[in-house]
């Protein structure tokens, strides 16, 4: 798990954020390893907790004051990933939830703004929030997981080989480039975002209808030598196997469509979807019971 959060972060972090200090002068701050301008947090107004991505509130509300980002990317600073899938989990919700509902809450005040040009608005509002933090889980999880497993089972739709094959593996590997050691990796890559889309693109709603679960903040679980303090250099004891806290249904449900999606392509498909499709249900099978990452003991 800790690859396939490698090779996203490099992607955010070579592509996304060099590419809109370079061009735009404008990044979603990630909320560590920066160096603020006490009078940029002071124009921009100060911290707001409106939102589970107060980091991004600032970075925008600077951005829409004139404020210019600089991206120096040579400069290296460790980070410690979420090494359980519960952490994962709850780190992706609060990013993904987080800009929808500030995207929500910005989009009028980013249309009016005066300070800025109209390609920077456009930028920020259809690059950075609409297509990056909305319609990228979206469209991955319907398109991956709902409708090309869907024409097996309807003969008559006919998903072009172009669309299908071809410009998602050209996306895939231009994702994948800013992690050249890990390339070998990019197919359990994409079948691990695939499954990561289910849960992002529910966070995404919630935080465009702010519903129920739209402000909550779950502290991501970091282990890191505190694991090693906790067992004493002993052996780890077997976990507690707790139903509530492993067993995911929404990622059930989708594995268990995905795998008679399958089931019926290799009885009567001429598509051979079946390879693809059995792949992801079993990654979906295996995150429902939440079998990645490090398994760390409760008791």
């Amino acid at each position: 798990m800790t690859r396939m959060q490698e090779m996203s972060l490099d992607y955010h972090f070579i592509v996304e954020q060099e590419v809109g200090s370079s061009t735009h002068a404008f990044f979603g701050f990630n909320g560590t390893a920066g160096v603020w301008r006490i009078s940029a947090i002071n124009e921009a107004g100060g911290w707001k907790d409106r939102t589970t991505v107060e980091d991004m509130d600032l970075a925008v509300r600077a951005s829409l004051k004139g404020w210019k980002f600089v991206y120096v990317g040579d400069l290296k600073v460790k980070n410690e990933l979420p090494s359980t899938f519960n952490a994962y989990r709850n780190q992706q919700h609060r990013w993904s939830c987080g800009p929808a509902n500030l995207f929500k809450k910005m989009a009028m005040e980013i249309i009016r703004n005066k300070k800025v040009s109209l390609w920077k608005k456009f930028y920020v509002i259809y690059s950075f929030f609409f297509v990056r933090k909305i319609v990228a889980h979206i469209v991955t999880f319907v398109f991956y997981c709902v409708v090309l497993p869907a024409t097996v089972l309807v003969p008559e739709v006919e998903v072009p080989k172009w669309g299908a094959v071809y410009i998602p593996s050209i996306v895939t590997l231009l994702n994948a480039v800013g992690t050249p050691r890990s390339l070998h990796l990019v197919l359990f890559w994409i079948i691990f975002e695939n499954v990561m889309s289910l849960h992002r693109t529910k966070a995404t709603f919630i935080g465009l209808l702010e519903a129920g679960r739209v402000n909550e903040w779950v502290v991501t679980e970091k282990l890191g030598d505190g694991l090693k303090t906790k067992l004493g250099g002993k052996a780890p004891r077997k976990p507690r196997f707790r139903i509530g806290d492993r067993v995911h249904t929404l990622e059930l449900g989708v594995g268990a469509y995905l795998f008679f999606c399958g089931c019926y392509d290799l009885a009567f498909g001429k598509n051979r979807y079946f390879i693809f499709l059995f792949l992801q249900s079993i990654a979906f099978f295996m995150a429902g019971v939440g079998y990645v990452g490090t398994i760390v003991s409760t008791s």
